[in-house]
C-alpha cells in the first residue's frame, strides 16, 4: 500500500513538473514570435518609408523635413528630417501628428536623401 501511495506520488510531482516546463517552452516561444514580429514590423516601415520619400522627392521639395505619413504600416510614421537635426524639424507642420498625439508608437526619419536616419 505504502509502495503505491508512494509511486501516486512521485508520478504526481513528475507530471507537474512537465507541465510547468510546456508552459515555460510556451511562453518562451511567444516571446520569440512577438520579437519577430516587431523585427518584421520595423523592416517593413523602413522600406516602405523610403520608397514613399523616394516618390515624393520627385514630386516635391522635402527639405522642410515634412511628415510622409502619418500610417506607413499601422503605428509606425514615416518623417522627413535633417541631419544634424534643424530648428524647422521642430516645427508642428514638419511633424507627423499621429506620433504626437500617441496614436503611432513608432516612426521612421529618413533625410532629403531618403537614408534612414533612425527608427524606433
Amino acid at each position: 500500500m505504502f509502495k503505491k501511495i508512494f509511486i501516486i506520488i512521485a508520478a504526481s510531482l513528475l507530471l507537474s513538473g512537465c507541465q510547468n516546463f510546456t508552459l515555460n517552452v510556451s511562453k518562451v516561444e511567444d516571446a520569440v514570435k512577438q520579437e519577430q514580429k516587431k523585427a518584421a514590423d520595423k523592416t517593413s516601415a523602413i522600406i516602405k518609408c523610403r520608397e514613399l520619400c523616394l516618390t515624393e522627392a520627385s514630386n516635391r521639395d522635402l527639405n522642410p523635413g515634412p511628415c510622409l505619413s502619418n500610417e506607413i504600416i499601422p503605428d509606425w510614421v514615416c518623417d522627413v528630417a535633417h541631419s544634424p537635426r534643424q530648428d524647422i524639424d521642430n516645427l508642428p507642420e514638419n511633424q507627423c501628428l499621429a506620433f504626437k498625439e500617441g496614436k503611432a508608437r513608432h516612426y521612421v526619419e529618413v533625410d532629403g536623401n531618403c537614408e534612414v536616419i533612425k527608427s524606433y
